[in-house]
C-alpha cells in the first residue's frame, strides 16, 4: 500500500474531514495530510516547503482507495519534485550553505566571538565560535540579523518609492510562506530568504511592500512589483523552483 494508516481499515469508508498519515516515495517516508473540501471538485497534491510532508485535497465522500491510487498516478512528478530537495540536510562543520546566494563552508571555531563571513584562498567561509551543540542556532541567529539589516533597508527604500510606511517588520521561520503583508500594514519575512541572492531578497521585500498599496495579486499588484524589482519575473522563479531546498535546511 502506498502509505500507512495509525488504525488498520478492514473496509473503504470516506475519508473523514483530515487524516494524518504517512507516504512512501523516493525513499522517504513523508507526513501525509488528507483533508476534504466540500467546495473542491477534484484531488490536488501539494509538497510542503522543504519537502517536510505532503498534503492532499479531496472532494467530500473520496474513499481511501482513490486517494490511494492518486497518489500511484502522481509518483512520477513527486519523485521528479523530491530529487531537487535535499532530505533534511542539517547545518554542521563541513557543509556548504548560502548566505546571499553564495555558498558558504561551514566553519567551526572553539571559543567566544562572533558568526562572520569570510572570504580568502579557501573560498567563502562562514566562520561559527562557541560551543559546537549550538551550531546550528547560531547560525540561525546570524541570518536573523541579516535579515533584520538587509530587509529593513530594503523595506524603507521601497516604502519610501509607494508613499506608505509599514506598521511593522517580523521575521519568522514561516514553512508556507516566505512573506506576507497584514491589511494593518504588518510585514512578516522568513528569515531563511538571507540565503537567496540580492535580487530574490530585493524581489521579496518589493513584493510585500507593494501590498501595502494592493492587497491583491491584480494586474496592477504585479505592475507595481515590475516597478519595483524589474527583474521581478526571474525571482519569482527562481524561488519557486529553489526555495524548496531553502525550507529543507535544518537548524535544529
Amino acid at each position: 500500500m502506498a502509505f500507512r494508516f495509525a488504525r488498520n481499515l478492514m473496509a473503504d469508508p470516506p475519508a473523514p474531514a483530515v487524516q494524518r498519515l504517512t507516504h512512501d516515495v523516493a525513499g522517504r517516508t513523508l507526513p501525509l495530510r488528507i483533508a476534504e473540501n466540500p467546495r473542491a471538485r477534484r484531488l490536488t497534491l501539494r509538497i510542503k516547503p522543504g519537502a517536510k510532508g505532503l498534503s492532499v485535497t479531496t472532494p467530500v465522500g473520496i474513499s481511501m482507495l482513490e486517494v490511494e491510487r492518486f497518489l500511484h498516478r502522481n509518483r512520477g512528478w513527486l519523485e521528479e519534485k523530491l530529487r531537487d530537495v535535499p532530505e533534511k540536510p542539517v547545518v554542521r562543520p563541513g557543509i556548504r550553505i548560502p548566505v546571499r546566494g553564495v555558498n558558504h563552508e561551514i566553519v567551526h571555531e572553539p571559543g567566544r566571538g562572533v558568526t562572520r563571513t569570510v572570504r580568502g584562498e579557501a573560498g567563502a567561509q562562514l566562520i561559527v565560535r562557541g560551543d559546537r551543540i549550538h551550531l546550528p542556532r547560531r547560525i540561525a541567529d546570524f541570518l536573523k540579523k541579516e535579515a533584520r539589516s538587509d530587509i529593513g533597508a530594503l523595506v524603507e527604500k521601497h516604502s519610501a518609492a509607494v508613499g506608505r510606511k509599514a506598521k511593522s517588520i517580523r521575521f519568522k521561520d514561516t514553512v508556507s510562506r516566505w512573506g506576507s503583508c497584514s491589511s494593518e500594514g504588518n510585514l512578516s519575512f522568513s528569515w531563511r530568504i538571507m540565503m537567496a541572492p540580492r535580487p530574490v531578497i530585493d524581489y521579496l521585500v518589493a513584493h510585500e511592500v507593494a501590498h501595502l498599496v494592493h492587497m491583491n495579486h491584480s494586474k496592477e499588484f504585479w505592475a507595481l512589483c515590475e516597478e519595483l524589482c524589474p527583474d521581478t519575473k526571474r525571482c519569482k522563479a527562481w524561488l519557486k523552483k529553489n526555495g524548496g531546498a531553502l525550507q529543507a535546511i535544518a537548524f535544529s
